[in-house]
């Protein structure tokens, strides 16, 4: 091995012995493929997490001190030293102004998953969010009791905790859990709600609207819709079913495309056209005949995907 490889090598190590310490590291799939990948990765990698220990050991015994004269420039190293000078800087903060204040800052960061995909996350205080395909959530490892929605599908189990409530913001619509099972959806202007078990507190600063089991709220804009859904149906989509009742053509649309791994799009002539019904996703992946069957539409099949247009 050159002296470059070597070094690579070792910063690989640096780069997982920073990652899998933290709380909310979920890549254990590669994480494992690296470790496969070579004989003597798991050596390095042990040795770069007691080295990690040895700093942190380090900096918990700093006397309190300026920042200046706390924090110092990281050595030049050759390739990737930044991930691991940041965390050395972090660590070094962490002494500096209390380890407290420092986890109270905010560290937001992302989850998502490709179209067709599923992703469990579980969260430190043992609640968890399953994504469906095309989704994307942000968490704060400062707060794991709070969450958002950006696009896409989710499904929240969340353990309560009167005094630290667990709260959601979908787009502009902010929710509370009150001991909850519920399904958060946001396709394009439509934010969805629904609950299977406990209840939601939807817009506690505002409406205060209160979901019970069965019970499902719809906002477009500043509107908010109240509707009853089947507590089965509740994030139906990890079963691989997709269930409706008078749910837009491009509400549907957008529920297949991120499951189906293929952009569904509607002819703005039907768009607006309501659908109710389940559709089974293990029929449809390569079957656009049976799906204009139960939609009752065309689906049109070329290399851009599938387009919905209206029977002629």
């Amino acid at each position: 091995m050159t002296g470059s490889q070597h070094d690579g090598a070792v910063e690989d190590a640096m780069d997982w012995a920073v990652r899998v310490a933290d709380r909310d590291f979920t890549d254990w799939d590669g994480f494992t493929r690296w470790l496969e990948a070579d004989p003597a990765h798991a050596a390095r990698y042990d040795a770069e997490v007691a080295a990690l220990a040895a700093v942190e050991a380090h900096v918990a015994r700093l006397p309190p001190a300026p920042i200046a004269a706390a924090v110092r420039p990281a050595p030049a190293r050759s390739r990737r030293p930044l991930r691991w000078a940041g965390a050395a800087v972090a660590a070094a903060l962490a002494g500096v102004i209390g380890l407290h204040a420092w986890q109270d800052r905010a560290q937001p960061y992302a989850v998502e998953t490709a179209a067709g995909e599923r992703r469990l996350v579980a969260l430190g205080d043992g609640s968890s969010i399953v994504l469906a395909g095309g989704t994307r959530v942000t968490l704060d490892r400062a707060d794991p009791r709070r969450a958002g929605v950006e696009r896409g599908e989710a499904l929240f189990r969340i353990r309560h905790d009167t005094a630290h409530p667990f709260r959601v913001m979908a787009g502009d619509l902010a929710l509370t859990d009150l001991g909850t099972v519920f399904d958060v959806k946001r396709a394009s202007a439509l934010t969805r709600v629904a609950v299977a078990e406990g209840a939601v507190l939807v817009d506690p600063d505002g409406a205060a609207l209160r979901l019970d089991p069965g019970q499902a709220v719809s906002a477009t804009g500043d509107r908010l819709t109240r509707s009853a859904t089947e507590v089965a149906d509740v994030g139906a989509w990890r079963d691989g079913r997709l269930a409706y009742d008078a749910a837009s053509l491009t509400e549907v649309a957008a529920d297949l495309s991120r499951e189906l791994r293929r952009p569904v799009k509607v002819v703005p002539a039907i768009a607006a056209r309501p659908f109710r019904g389940t559709l089974a996703l293990a029929r449809l992946r390569d079957d656009p005949v049976t799906l204009g069957m139960l939609l009752d539409v065309r689906v049109r099949s070329d290399a851009a995907g599938w387009t919905l247009e209206p029977l002629e």
